[in-house]
């Protein structure tokens, strides 16, 4: 199966997905656990391009964002999954429809267009959706935040609004958490929302 979370940065997006992939090991299971973006080398760069820079105009974090994950899923992820393996990511494609296609105002059809083609249209079997209050998010993130994160409040609530709408649109897809319960509790309601998958 093919797992991805999403949310805000501070949601904790990033908690759950590792300890799934602890789960999913300890009951045997064969596991790739991964980050978008990155993942790769290529993926890597991109991410450090993406995060640091100065300024990155819409479109072109859009594609820097949807050519990470082409190399993600062409090094990574399919090869998993051709394999029989699980596959556990924090943020895909969803990332880009709510922070660039929503909130950055480029259009969710035009986003999705572009990274379904890029992904040969591969879609997650379950996306987990963290939703938290501003407040609790930027109090989680911590310090030293990334070009995105330095965005400020406006932009948080902006990407929160777009990924509730997200999760509207790919509702049998999209399942929405409340971030701020316990992470074991967060972590029982996941396995649920689990085991009707394969």
């Amino acid at each position: 199966m093919f797992i991805t979370f999403e949310g805000v940065d501070g949601s904790g997006k990033s908690t759950q997905a590792r300890l799934l992939v602890d789960r999913l090991r300890a009951a045997g299971r064969d596991v790739v656990g991964t980050r978008e973006p990155g993942g790769t080398d290529i993926g890597e760069e991109i991410r450090d391009l993406l995060l640091h820079s100065e300024r990155v105009a819409p479109w072109a974090e859009a594609t820097l964002f949807s050519a990470a994950r082409a190399q993600l899923v062409d090094e990574v992820i399919k090869p998993a999954l051709a394999r029989g393996a699980d596959v556990v990511c924090d943020r895909y494609l969803d990332s880009s429809l709510a922070y660039q296609g929503l909130a950055r105002g480029l259009g969710v059809e035009r986003v999705l267009e572009v990274n379904l083609t890029v992904t040969s249209g591969l879609l997650p079997d379950r996306t987990f959706l963290l939703l938290v209050p501003g407040e609790v998010a930027a109090q989680r993130r911590g310090r030293s935040p990334d070009r995105i994160e330095s965005e400020g409040d406006e932009f948080a609530a902006e990407v929160d609004r777009a990924y509730r709408e997200i999760a509207e649109i790919f509702a049998q897809r999209v399942v929405v958490l409340d971030g701020t319960e316990a992470p074991q509790k967060l972590a029982e309601e996941i396995d649920g929302h689990l085991r009707d998958l394969p």
